[in-house]
């Protein structure tokens, strides 16, 4: 089965090649690598020229955010599979999806996750904060804030096109509440694999800031009300502190 890999980036220069070369070096034969740039004037464009020899589609042009240009992106895949890496991001091996296809194969699965690396933003190896994630179980989006770590996250492209794609009311929280609709309210076949596919480095938008951490937890409260699911009033101290178990942990082991 084609994946399609969904690269959004904007001033990236410093990090996207990383990005760009994990990718190409991914050992599975059917990829489809999209990078769309929010029109870049760091020289994004000219390194995706250069070391982007292996992109299929190369769209740079103003838009209205992320998930605007996840949407874009999930346009122009064409791939059986979606998943997203964005331009900070790398796998933490050349098999990663190899794995994700053999999962897949199975064709009682929808989507498929696994555990992810928070990494120095300068060194790569070295691991800030580790995201382990759990089997799903009904309802668990809503109850506790909780979702799939998404760049690990590969669905089925039929998903996307059936249930849309990213709300662009969230700016914070639209991939939580992309899980909540697929997950919680959809109810679609997931399989949680105990394995590490990628490493992140910190300082992603959602965490910038305290302001920005209280942003996206009210958003994600936002999301579930909009849903007409009942919310808890713990909803986002639940939220907060499923998070505290990711920091303090350490591995060496990122193969």
């Amino acid at each position: 089965m084609k994946i399609s890999i969904v690269t959004v980036c904007y001033n990236s220069a410093a990090t996207l090649a990383d990005t760009l070369a994990s990718v190409a070096s991914q050992d599975y034969p059917d990829v489809e690598h999209i990078v769309i740039d929010g029109g870049s004037t760091d020289g994004t464009r000219e390194l995706v020229e250069r070391e982007g020899g292996h992109v299929k589609v190369f769209v740079s042009e103003p838009d209205k955010g992320i998930y605007d240009a996840m949407n874009k992106g999930l346009a122009h895949a064409s791939g059986e599979l979606v998943g997203f890496l964005n331009s900070d991001d790398v796998y933490t091996h050349s098999g990663v999806l190899s794995r994700i296809a053999g999962v897949m194969a199975d064709p009682a699965l929808d989507a498929c996750y696994a555990n992810l690396y928070f990494v120095d933003p300068m060194r790569l190896d070295v691991v800030r904060r580790v995201w382990r994630s759990r089997d799903y179980e009904p309802g668990l989006c809503a109850r506790r804030g909780w979702m799939p770590a998404h760049p690990t996250f590969y669905a089925r492209r039929a998903l996307y096109l059936k249930h849309g794609g990213f709300n662009l009311d969230y700016s914070l929280q639209s991939d939580f509440d992309m899980a909540l609709r697929l997950l919680d309210i959809h109810g679609i076949r997931t399989r949680f694999v105990p394995e590490f596919w990628v490493r992140m480095r910190m300082g992603g938008a959602s965490n910038a800031s305290v302001r920005n951490v209280l942003r996206g937890n009210l958003e994600a409260w936002r999301a579930v009300r909009a849903h007409n699911i009942p919310v808890p009033p713990w909803f986002i101290l639940v939220k907060l502190a499923s998070r505290l178990g990711q920091f303090g942990k350490r591995s060496l082991d990122l193969g």
